[in-house]
């Protein structure tokens, strides 16, 4: 099995402006070579039969991405219409300023198959593409952004992938990011 990053998760991971709450002290390439070269921890089935996630410990100083809503920070909650692309809409998305979350324990490759890939328009040359990465305490999933379940299920048209909404999974997504949110 082999394992490539797109585009797509190129710009987001691993950004021109190089942002703190991107992936830090590497580069794509060092990334994806140790994707490669080590077996993850573990490997949990994504919400897709073509998706899947790959637990690694951290080896970079990358923070976590999700930081719990409390009394004391929730003043530093802030919003915005925002899209992923030029080609998507825009949603509404919240994050913290002014935190400064801790070092991760896992990074968390999200993988999609080849075949899903070409679907999609984005064709890559391995078996797996890496479409995101989550940055963990725990080795588990953070669920996904209630948004991008409904992107989903608009289809690719839209920027999603084209599986029907989970109402079940969307409601454990509302619940856990009804106390949690992401920084900046």
């Amino acid at each position: 099995m082999n394992i490539a990053l797109t585009d797509f998760a190129r710009a987001r991971l691993f950004p021109a402006d190089g942002r703190r709450t991107a992936i830090q002290d590497i580069t794509p390439a060092q990334f994806v070579e140790r994707l490669n070269a080590e077996a993850p921890e573990r490997v949990i089935p994504g919400y897709a039969p073509f998706c899947r996630l790959h637990v690694h410990r951290n080896w970079t100083s990358t923070k976590c991405s999700v930081i719990p809503i409390t009394g004391e920070n929730r003043h530093q909650l802030r919003s915005a219409y925002e899209a992923r692309t030029r080609e998507e809409l825009p949603v509404l998305v919240r994050w913290f300023e002014g935190l400064e979350p801790p070092v991760a324990n896992y990074l968390v490759p999200i993988l999609y198959s080849r075949e899903q890939m070409a679907k999609e328009d984005t064709p890559v040359d391995a078996d797996w593409g890496i479409v995101g990465c989550l940055y963990t305490m725990d080795p588990d999933e953070i669920p996904m952004v209630p948004i991008t379940m409904m992107r989903n299920a608009l289809g690719v048209e839209e920027g999603g992938s084209g599986v029907p909404l989970d109402r079940t999974a969307y409601r454990r997504s509302v619940a856990f990011w009804t106390s949690h949110a992401n920084w900046r």
